[in-house]
């Protein structure tokens, strides 16, 4: 394992969980509910916590709350787990001032998401990441999700932010692994599954570990993954990644994971209230009942 691979893990954990921030039913932030489930997940096996990126309804909640976030969570479980706290704005003052104050709240990393909506060219991708990954000063792992933020991160600009010191990793969203392979040999960068669907191939490629919503009901099973992997058990990943993957398509399938693993912790007790912000909304009954058989057949639900 290479020097830079061996720091992310380091850095972020192996299993990293995108965790949802639990609300009750007026849609405050229960800090409460938010702590129990981060020691559920590092109980699970989870040793990452991404709190407030894009399943944590990062673009609806604001930055006392989330500063209220990661040092609840530190203080729960930042002792047994990495604390990444996502810095994502697509105003990149504001994302400086969330990275520093995650910082200021003891993070341990955080997850910069190239900026969203006003689309800018690549050099402002560049000086967008660089600034907000200088704000913190702490490890931090890139995310590339073209399907959401409406612009890719491109080779030359990822290959420019690698020199950062600070940058040590990419969550890749992409669905393209034949280019995230090409751009782990080039860059010396750890790359981290962003993509719950393709985890196994993700990780037989060179990954390091995911960064997954779905492991917010199965993240001992894909820390067996990973180490699997690791030990060259190729069989019985594979074994794993055919059992979970109807777990997959019933929390990621509609594309709505922050609102199905809400859902699903509900039904599992985990969580009082599956409340989420708007313009999100939480899970109807028809797709509860339907998650619900999906959690039983899989034996994650009490009959």
């Amino acid at each position: 394992m290479s020097v830079r691979n061996s720091s992310a893990i380091e850095a972020f954990g192996s299993v990293l969980v995108a965790m949802v921030t639990p609300m009750d039913p007026r849609g405050r932030v229960d800090i409460d509910a938010t702590v129990t489930l981060a020691e559920k997940l590092v109980a699970d096996g989870a040793d990452g916590l991404v709190l407030s990126g894009t399943t944590g309804e990062s673009p609806t909640t604001h930055q006392p709350e989330k500063d209220e976030v990661v040092r609840a969570v530190v203080e729960a479980v930042g002792d047994r787990a990495r604390i990444v706290a996502g810095a994502g704005s697509n105003d990149t003052k504001h994302a400086e001032r969330i990275a520093a104050g995650a910082r200021a709240s003891g993070a341990h990393g955080i997850l910069v998401v190239s900026p969203y909506y006003n689309r800018p060219s690549q050099e402002g991708v560049y000086r967008h990441i660089d600034a907000v990954v200088n704000a913190a000063e702490l490890p931090a792992m890139i995310y590339d999700i073209p399907g959401r933020t409406g612009v890719a991160i491109s080779d030359d600009t990822l290959d420019r932010l690698a020199q950062n010191p600070h940058v040590l990793a990419v969550k890749d969203a992409t669905g393209d692994v034949p280019a995230g392979f090409a751009r782990m040999r080039r860059t010396g960068l750890a790359f981290y599954s962003g993509d719950d669907s393709l985890n196994l191939a993700w990780l037989t490629h060179g990954a390091v570990g995911v960064v997954s919503v779905v492991g917010h009901v199965v993240a001992g099973a894909y820390a067996e993954m990973v180490q699997r992997i690791r030990e060259g058990d190729l069989g019985r990943a594979q074994d794993l990644a055919v059992e979970l993957d109807p777990i997959v398509q019933a929390i990621m399938g509609t594309g709505q994971g922050a609102v199905l693993a809400k859902a699903a912790l509900e039904l599992q007790g985990v969580i009082p209230h599956r409340s989420v912000r708007s313009p999100l909304v939480e899970a109807t009954e028809g797709e509860m009942a339907l998650l619900a058989d999906q959690l039983r057949t899989a034996g994650l639900l009490a009959s």
